[in-house]
């Protein structure tokens, strides 16, 4: 797992940032003058004299040259070695280091940690603070983004940010006009047919709207989310932005709360939003609320492999694409294989001792990081 977001080791000389650096990082002592106060310079023993005029300068050992005034020097150790040139970094004066964007990797930008929904498995439970700053600090990080590459927006729910979240959007089409969009959302606030006319008349190039449906019965899908009336929100969301055009990819997290309706859920599916671009089965992600309810929700998917052949046929069927996000191989049947997506970013994708020697492990999709805590009984290395 690469750490992503921590505290600097100790700072090198008085800091001075009033205010957070989003900066690009650069390893180029020749960075273009005109750039550096808003970069940031990584040294790697490259020069005998560190360059001048960069926001802020990060060392990964307790070797290097003498320092300049007026700089802020950091030490933020080999934790972050895995820092390249391109990538972009969040650094403040208390020395709180995080990483926004991997120019090699996955990335997500979190507008918000608020939500209008609860869920009994969130691995990121929501919180009711004021991070109305998140916004400000992407807008600042997008410009110097790489164009091309896809870009997650997540949250919470990232409709609670308003405005905030059509700046974003208009940001991204103006400095990434070829990155792909997807964006986690609930839906719920799209049953306001104006606000899924607003996203519409955007016309990003390549936007997807993933919502979440975990049941087919009303009282289902609400108590999963801990929130009434959510479920007719959510349809409601999700037909709106079917009449606009918005592309949409159903989420199912699948859990002891819901293993016994998916087949019905994946009829429902098929029969009254045939129009949604993919579907998306997944498994459990072992953190958050799902860990502190784990009792109640855990349910091995070997055990329900059966049914999930049959959900994925059902979709099959009514030719809506279908993908199983997190699943091992070796708790899928062959069959489920090509469905079988590698969808754990790279920065929280491990794998166990259990998958030495496995001849598909690079085909696999592993395990989230925190599967430490609960995964299948069933895994094991698969010769062909």
């Amino acid at each position: 797992m690469l750490k992503m977001a921590g505290r600097a080791v100790r700072a090198l000389s008085p800091i001075n940032l009033s205010n957070p650096l989003v900066g690009k990082v650069t390893t180029d002592p020749t960075y273009p003058k005109v750039l550096r106060a808003n970069s940031i310079f990584i040294y790697e023993g490259q020069v005998t004299e560190v360059p001048i005029g960069f926001g802020a300068v990060l060392y990964r050992t307790e070797s290097y040259p003498a320092l300049r005034d007026g700089v802020n020097h950091v030490l933020i150790g080999s934790e972050y070695d895995h820092l390249v040139s391109g990538d972009i970094v969040r650094i403040t004066e208390e020395l709180a280091l995080r990483v926004m964007y991997r120019r090699n990797g996955t990335n997500f930008m979190l507008l918000t940690e608020r939500c209008n929904s609860f869920c009994i498995m969130c691995s990121q439970p929501p919180r009711d603070i004021d991070d109305s700053h998140l916004v400000q600090e992407w807008l600042t990080a997008i410009p110097l983004m790489d164009d091309g590459r896809q870009i997650g927006i997540t949250g919470g729910e990232p409709t609670l940010v308003g405005d905030g979240l059509f700046n974003i959007l208009a940001s991204i089409r103006s400095h990434l006009p070829t990155s792909p969009v997807h964006m986690l959302t609930n839906g719920r606030n799209f049953q306001d047919i104006s606000l899924a006319t607003r996203l519409a008349t955007m016309k990003m190039g390549d936007l997807m709207l993933g919502i979440p449906l975990y049941s087919d019965v009303a009282s289902v899908h609400d108590y999963i989310v801990q929130a009434d009336g959510a479920f007719d929100e959510t349809i409601r969301g999700i037909l709106n932005l079917g009449r606009c055009g918005v592309p949409i990819e159903i989420r199912v997290v699948i859990h002891s709360g819901n293993i016994d309706r998916l087949l019905d859920l994946c009829q429902f599916i098929a029969r009254n939003l045939q129009f949604v671009h993919q579907v998306a089965l997944m498994a459990l992600e072992p953190t958050g609320f799902a860990k502190a309810n784990m009792d109640k929700l855990w349910i091995d998917p070997f055990d329900y492999q059966d049914v999930l052949v049959d959900a994925v046929e059902i979709l099959r069927r009514s030719h809506i694409r279908t993908h199983l996000f997190n699943h091992q191989l070796c708790t899928l049947p062959h069959s489920l294989w090509p469905y079988a997506a590698q969808s754990i970013s790279e920065w929280k994708n491990e794998y166990l001792d259990e998958c030495r020697g496995c001849e598909v492990k690079s085909q696999c999709g592993g395990f989230f990081s925190s599967a430490t805590n609960k995964h299948s009984d069933h895994i094991l290395p698969i010769q062909l």
